[in-house]
């Protein structure tokens, strides 16, 4: 391409360096009308030569006078008279100095190939730099996608077991969004290289070399990126049953959240996601299979609260066909959706964390026992046929999870009392035979068994929930305490102090409390109540029955013997801000 054209498709910054080499004395109009001419001179030699350079002058006027001829065929009177002029000039101001006028073309030509010398190294230095770009993208992309979003799913699974959230969502987003603005950036300098490669013809061209590998390599990083984008932010869930998500009701209402991690304006309402039960599952016999009534498809939109681009599926599940069976059975919800934009395709696919499916309430503690069971274990999301061969888990891992069971619903965890004594209940005589603590799915929650562990905590959960919850969160209640250690407690202490433990006995959650007395060789006498279960709490309180109880002690004279609540607070301080304005003596005495 000659030089002159190259120029004139330069940036308008290299281009003002290009007005700054011409004046009166020698025009640009000169250069515009004669450049193929001034271009196939060789004017260093003419600079040097005063004969040549008389030549060469005469030569400039003569196609001046050709140009002038072409614009008056034209009838452009206005150039015409510009032509005249800029010749009456250069005759004024070299025509007995013609190696001056050499001299001038021969400098600008040079300080032209200088410009367009520094504008092309511009361009291959865009290009290294659009190269390091993606270099640095690809490293942050592999971290997001191979480190951070997996951690970020697994803190999740365990905040759907009870564990503290620490989901950080908002910034897996802001940095995936990051990466795809970049990539975008890079996307459409590398389209405007494209247009720059039309411009300048040259040996090694670096645009023409590395542009198509370059958009290839930001266009495969830009696809991947978006491909692991789609997340569920929040598990399938009742609300009616909050902290018990991925167990699900037949006939009743679930919700679910997906996010799409890169926020892009243009992404808004562009994404169609579709909900599919079970999709892929081979079918089994037994198996059950389920629709999602409604709609199942949702279009992803920016929420106002983060700008996060997000759809929130609120349908009912329903049985389609096959036996209920056990809620050891494994479903899974899967999120379809596709991406077009500038001709460019992506099928984006996420999924639920498996979920139990039960037909009624009362399936609710199996199912989470299922659940807890599976996210302590595995990550795998679609391991659905995990109770085939269910693995022990370590008590551990185990208690950790109990703990978190309480704190998630209450504002006390458990602690190493009283998991000590949940270790026992579990293992009991089989620790011996058992060193390394580990606890079978049988032993915990399989649903075969008359008395699971899992449903007894279940219920003492709840009963904490409904009756108990103030004085749980006050520290009042030991709770998990075994009747041969309540004994060895409130041994040594002083006659009526007393504690709270839950029934080991009672399927359905209860309370009891146990306290000390002395004999008259001074040694301690234990008692217990019949435990109080959820039906008696809900008629009268536990503070107003610690503090109303009655014994028939002697003379016939009935007593509270309840006095310190251990290991040595007195009864009115530990309960009296939950007793009600009531006088004593409502209850009726209670006599042993």
């Amino acid at each position: 391409m000659a030089q002159w054209c190259q120029l004139k498709l330069l940036e308008s910054k290299y281009q003002e360096q290009v007005h700054q080499l011409y004046d009166d004395s020698f025009p640009m109009d000169i250069r515009q009308y004669l450049s193929k001419w001034i271009e196939s001179i060789d004017w260093d030699n003419v600079a040097v030569d005063e004969s040549l350079a008389t030549v060469r002058f005469h030569d400039l006027l003569a196609h001046l006078d050709d140009q002038h001829s072409r614009f008056a065929l034209e009838n452009n009177f206005l150039l015409q008279h510009n032509i005249r002029k800029i010749k009456r000039n250069l005759q004024d101001c070299f025509q007995e100095d013609p190696v001056h006028l050499a001299m001038i073309i021969s400098r600008n030509l040079k300080e032209e190939r200088r410009i367009l010398a520094a504008a092309k190294s511009i361009e291959v230095l865009l290009v290294g730099q659009l190269a390091e770009v993606l270099n640095v993208a690809e490293e942050v992309q592999s971290d997001l996608i191979s480190e951070e979003l997996p951690e970020w799913k697994k803190r999740q699974q365990r905040s759907c077991i009870g564990r503290p959230p620490n989901a950080c969502l908002d910034q897996l987003q802001n940095w995936f969004t990051a990466v795809a603005e970049s990539l975008q950036q890079v996307r459409q300098q590398l389209k405007e290289l494209q247009e720059l490669e039309q411009k300048y013809t040259y040996d090694n061209d670096p645009i023409k070399q590395q542009k198509g590998f370059l958009e290839g390599r930001a266009l495969a990083l830009f696809r991947n990126l978006l491909e692991h984008s789609l997340v569920v932010e929040r598990q399938p869930c009742m609300p009616t049953y909050p902290q018990r998500p991925l167990v699900l009701q037949t006939k009743m209402l679930f919700t679910v959240k997906l996010r799409f991690l890169v926020k892009l304006p243009e992404f808004n309402y562009q994404l169609k996601v579709k909900a599919l039960f079970d999709k892929d599952v081979t079918e089994k016999k037994g198996f059950r299979k389920f629709n999602i009534l409604g709609t199942n498809t949702k279009v992803m939109n920016m929420e106002e609260s983060n700008g996060s681009l997000a759809a929130e599926f609120r349908s009912l599940v329903r049985k389609k066909e096959g036996p209920l069976i056990v809620t050891e059975e494994l479903h899974c919800i899967c999120f379809e959706s596709e991406l077009r934009q500038s001709g460019l395709e992506i099928k984006l696919e996420t999924i639920s964390l498996p979920i139990v499916v039960i037909s009624n309430c009362n399936q609710l503690p199996s199912g989470w026992a299922s659940i807890l069971w599976y996210n302590m274990l595995t990550s795998e999301p679609q391991d659905l046929e995990f109770f085939l061969n269910p693995p022990a888990v370590s008590w551990g891992q185990l208690s950790e999870v109990l703990s978190w069971q309480f704190s998630s619903v209450t504002k006390r965890g458990l602690n190493d009392e009283q998991l000590g004594m949940l270790a026992d209940k579990l293992l009991g005589q089989k620790a011996q035979r058992n060193p390394e603590g580990l606890i079978s799915w049988t032993m915990f929650g399989a649903v075969k068994k008359r008395f699971p562990f899992c449903l007894w905590i279940e219920d003492i959960l709840d009963l904490i929930k409904r009756h108990l919850l103030s004085l749980w969160n006050d520290g009042c209640i030991l709770g998990f305490v075994s009747k041969e250690r309540a004994k060895a407690m409130l041994t040594g202490k002083c006659p009526g102090t007393f504690l709270l433990r839950f029934s080991e006995s009672s399927r359905d959650g209860a309370i009891t409390f146990t306290w000390v007395e002395h004999d008259l060789y001074d040694k301690p006498v234990f008692h217990a109540v019949e435990p109080y279960t959820k039906k008696k709490l809900s008629v009268i309180s536990l503070p107003e029955i610690i503090r109303n109880y009655k014994v028939m002690a002697a003379g016939n004279i009935p007593e509270n013997p309840l006095c310190f609540l251990y290991p040595d607070i007195p009864k009115v301080k530990a309960f009296g801000k939950f007793y009600t304005r009531a006088s004593e003596g409502k209850q009726p005495a209670t006599f042993f």
